[in-house]
């Protein structure tokens, strides 16, 4: 049967397939005329489909054509509704597949080399002597210049205890290192500990894996231990994770029997609460959350649970706004759709999503705008607002990207430098004690010196964008030399950059190279005293009426 009779087939067991729907969805009596839309527009992309397919100039691959066509139709909804072919869920399963194992390191792309971004403590990569900054030239054997970081994660995986030999170049030098492959994750907490005042606790949550909410409880229960009375907890940068996880780590701060978040969508069976399980493990110590632009999903749960609850008060920037429910479908030749079902809602009833992605106010994706946003109260009757992510109660500013700055880092050349001054320095002081100096500064500026960083600012785009106008408008001539004076003294006060931003650029230089020596936990401990959000925890903290009045208290 060729391609041209399968159209009209399919057609027909479309409009089976929605009269069936139609009779088994709940409401569908109700919704009958809109299966019946439907099947007025597919009939109408199977007639173009079929003659795309009969008479465009070219021949077309069906399967692509209507890959694209599937693809098209998805993205109008939203970035997390997606099609998922039987290849990609295979190359998904084996990634996944429970008898591979790790070494535990994250990657990056440096030019031809796929380089080694970051070693977790105590898993076979650290174990085994691999370095920050190490280039992957080969994987037992097999080269690795050139291939994707995709590729290379893949050749490191395998079966665990199963040894595999990494060949990496480190400072000039080619090294061959072996490693025993292991299922052990890196841990959802990678620092905890008491701040300088001796009463503050600090526990930094990376991501809601599987555990996750009993590293927390362990972490919390060590630091009472220490004398800790109150908790600066840290969901900057966590993008989320499994649910059970996050109402088990709300279930520390509050009671049993609390409402954590209800899920809603067209279909009932989503229609659902979830609530804390036990006895809170610390139900009066004071907590500040801190939450950023990064902090999604199961992240947005718990800090909005917190503030909904007046149970203690958030400090940061607004969240991202990930308030929408997947779940994955199987829909036949063994292929799947994720599919979003459902909307999530805080204990005050609110859905912290931030963008609308069904164009309700306008064609296209948007933010929602403030004027429409709803306004739910707190349990001690405080405003908050659904349709922007969790807003904190105590807003910090985040410092604008600074273009030189910003292209160092995505060059990775304050990486680079980082893995340079570790091959200088055998051992630095304690994470809490080093310091990058003016000295050290001078010796990164001429590491700069031969590498190649070119970037753009706002005044030269200015000025490019005057010298267009001043070519149509047939001024060029005349202004020419103004321009290139411009230009030039432009270019001069772009090499003051480095020094201009130097406080920035030390700060950043710092915390990369106290993780060559101190990894995970070191960055964190390192930056927590100049932190500004944690500094205005402290202050919060050591004025009780104003933690107080933050969360309405009488």
């Amino acid at each position: 049967m060729t391609n041209r009779h399968i159209v009209p087939l399919l057609a027909v067991l479309a409009f089976g397939a929605l009269l069936f729907a139609a009779s088994t969805t709940p409401g569908g009596n109700d919704k009958g005329s809109n299966y019946f839309a439907l099947l007025k527009n597919i009939n109408l992309f199977a007639d173009l489909y079929r003659e795309v397919n009969r008479s465009y100039v070219d021949n077309v691959e069906p399967a692509q054509l209507m890959r694209t066509g599937i693809d098209s139709m998805l993205k109008s909804l939203d970035p997390y509704t997606n099609y998922i072919t039987e290849s990609q869920i295979e190359n998904a399963r084996l990634q996944q597949d429970e008898s591979n194992a790790d070494i535990g390191v994250e990657l990056n792309k440096m030019g031809d080399y796929v380089v080694v971004q970051d070693v977790y403590e105590d898993l076979p990569a650290y174990k085994a002597g691999i370095k920050q900054g190490d280039k992957i030239i080969a994987v037992n054997g097999m080269p690795a210049k050139g291939r994707a970081i995709d590729d290379v994660k893949q050749i490191l995986r395998g079966q665990p205890n199963s040894e595999v030999k990494i060949t990496v170049l480190r400072n000039g030098a080619e090294q061959i290192l072996s490693a025993q492959r292991d299922r052990a994750e890196p841990k959802s907490v990678p620092y905890s500990g008491m701040l300088d005042d001796g009463k503050t606790g600090y526990v930094k949550l990376n991501i809601f894996t599987q555990g996750c909410a009993m590293e927390v409880q362990k972490a919390i229960v060590s630091l009472q231990d220490k004398g800790m009375t109150q908790l600066i907890f840290d969901l900057r940068h966590n993008g989320g994770g499994l649910l059970k996880e996050a109402i088990d780590i709300v279930n520390l701060f509050v009671p049993k029997d609390q409402l954590v978040v209800s899920t809603k969508g067209r279909d009932e069976e989503w229609n659902k609460e979830y609530k804390t399980l036990k006895d809170a493990l610390v139900p009066d110590l004071p907590v500040a959350v801190l939450i950023d632009g990064r902090s999604a999903s199961a992240s947005e749960i718990v800090s909005g649970t917190i503030q909904d609850l007046d149970r203690g008060i958030v400090i940061g920037q607004r969240s991202f706004g990930k308030g929408l429910v997947q779940q994955t479908k199987q829909i036949g030749y063994n292929a799947q759709l994720k599919l979003t079902v459902a909307k999530y809602y805080t204990p005050s009833g609110r859905c912290v999503q931030a963008i609308d992605y069904y164009g309700t106010y306008k064609d296209g994706a948007t933010a929602v705008p403030d004027s429409l946003r709803k306004t739910f109260k707190t349990r001690n009757g405080r405003p908050v607002y659904d349709g922007s992510g969790v807003e904190p109660d105590v807003a910090i500013d985040k410092k604008a990207d600074v273009n030189v700055v910003k292209t160092l880092q995505d060059n990775l050349l304050l990486f680079d430098y980082a893995t340079h001054y570790y091959h200088k320095n055998p051992q630095i002081a304690a994470a809490q004690a080093f310091e990058f100096g003016d000295t050290d500064f001078e010796d990164f500026v001429r590491f700069l010196g031969d590498k190649n960083y070119k970037y753009d600012t706002q005044t030269e785009s200015t000025l490019e964008k005057i010298r267009k106008a001043a070519e149509r408008e047939k001024y060029e001539q005349a202004i020419s030399g103004s321009l290139s004076q411009l230009d030039s003294r432009i270019k001069q006060e772009k090499q003051k950059d480095l020094y201009r931003h130097k406080d920035e650029l030390k700060r950043l230089l710092k915390q990369e190279i106290i993780g060559r020596y101190y990894f995970q936990k070191g960055r964190v401990e390192a930056g927590l005293k100049t932190d500004p959000n944690v500094q205005k925890s402290l202050a919060i903290f050591a004025d009780k009426a104003e933690y107080a009045k933050i969360l309405g208290s009488k």
